[in-house]
């Protein structure tokens, strides 16, 4: 069924009987030709790009849970494109133009809202390096304005300008950043996929991969062994335990990134706003909530829930940003892992193993990547080679010294 504002108006006069499900819930077959193991909106874009851009069509994704049941639906639903190292800029600005097309292709609504997101900066150090972000993010062919503290009083009157510890001196501007609905995104890509026939096995958790003469021939599951040529990783937080299974150690540590929506309120922030002073963020969902964030609670885990501690100081950070939403109450919050690696930038490549990929390392920037993680990994899958734009990506950049990290911040996961 093809989805449409017609469509909509239809099912409503006659009492919504016609909807189909939105995707099938098949039983796993004894052979693929590959297997995408985790059901998440990196696993799920590798399924659908694998099937449209490639033809490949008997594949299965292997979800130990429901689809989309991790990070996809435990973030803060930012998309931009406002990377500095080359490497990280052509790969974001790959994926914000899929994004910019998603949900034409998708036939499906996952609210892609480009408001703009301003980071704001508090000094003349972090001007110039703002600026120096902007030219890069120029030169990429993306967009990017630097503001004054003027132009950001325009943009955002509701900031606290008065305070002298972290005082406004601007803000850069990425007008095509914005937000998207998280758990939409990952329902258009599994729709989109199992159109193309591809399996989506929920409830089917990956308890080992078979491995003969150096080479994957299959994997074992809580649902029987199915065997496949190529298998690849994309598990997120999980990746480390799943990559053991092959024998293997990932430089990935899983860390604990907390999330906050508010109560529902009338429309009051416009963009996306990062504070510099604080890793703070925040944005205002479509039903109304404020959704904020702050940095990782430090300490590696696999809970999906945070520390106290971390809660104060996100809430510090915001009521020194703009002290109105301290009249504002908590809704709920979460806990997303993380897989941070020592430079802060992803993965994508090949193993030592024949026919075993991964995809990780994201750290905070899984959501914006989603498309282009999706298209290169299954660039790499079906052709072997990695993609112009996640070339860099490599696993033995460790080895080689050849880092990409972002931030400068060395090479500690935690910082990153």
């Amino acid at each position: 069924m093809r989805y449409s504002g017609l469509q909509v108006i239809k099912e409503g006069l006659f009492g919504n009987k016609g909807w189909k499900p939105a995707w099938r819930d098949p039983a796993p077959k004894a052979e693929y030709d590959a297997i995408i193991i985790g059901g998440g909106g990196h696993g799920l874009s590798t399924a659908y790009y694998l099937a449209k851009n490639h033809g490949l069509t008997n594949i299965a994704v292997l979800e130990k849970g429901y689809l989309g049941s991790g990070n996809i639906g435990r973030n803060t639903t930012i998309v931009r494109a406002n990377y500095f190292l080359q490497g990280n800029s052509e790969f974001y600005s790959h994926s914000m133009k899929l994004w910019e097309g998603l949900e034409s292709d998708l036939n499906y609504n996952v609210m892609h809202s480009q408001r703009g997101l301003i980071n704001l900066f508090h000094s003349d150090g972090q001007r110039d390096a703002f600026a120096r972000r902007g030219n890069m993010m120029i030169n990429q062919g993306d967009d990017a304005i630097l503001l004054d503290r003027e132009g950001v009083r325009e943009h955002l009157p509701y900031l606290d300008f008065e305070q002298t510890r972290f005082p406004i001196y601007g803000g850069l501007y990425h007008p095509r950043g914005g937000t998207a609905r998280h758990d939409a995104v990952a329902w258009g890509y599994a729709r989109g996929a199992d159109r193309r026939g591809v399996d989506l096995i929920q409830n089917c958790e990956v308890t080992g991969i078979d491995i003969e003469n150096g080479r994957v021939v299959g994997v074992q599951t809580t649902r029987g062994a199915i065997k496949a040529k190529k298998v690849g990783m994309v598990v997120a937080g999980r990746s480390s335990q799943v990559a053991a299974m092959a024998g293997m150690r990932l430089p990935i540590e899983s860390h604990i990134l907390q999330a906050f929506v508010t109560e529902g309120l009338k429309p009051v922030i416009d963009h996306v706003i990062s504070f510099g002073m604080g890793h703070f963020y925040i944005s205002q969902s479509d039903k109304g909530g404020l959704v904020f964030g702050g940095d990782l609670d430090f300490y590696a885990s696999y809970a999906s829930r945070g520390n106290l501690p971390m809660v104060e100081h996100v809430m510090e950070a915001g009521m020194t940003l703009m002290p109105m939403i301290g009249r504002a109450k908590v809704l709920r919050s979460w806990g997303g892992i993380m897989d941070m690696t020592p430079d802060g930038s992803p993965i994508i490549d090949k193993t030592h193993i024949d026919g075993l990929f991964v995809d990780c390392g994201w750290n905070y920037g899984g959501f914006k990547a989603v498309p282009a993680s999706g298209w290169c990994m299954a660039h790499l899958m079906a052709t072997g080679t990695s993609h112009p734009v996640a070339a860099r990506f490599k696993l033995n950049r460790f080895e080689t010294g050849h880092i990409l990290d972002e931030e400068g911040t060395g090479s500690q996961h935690n910082l990153h």
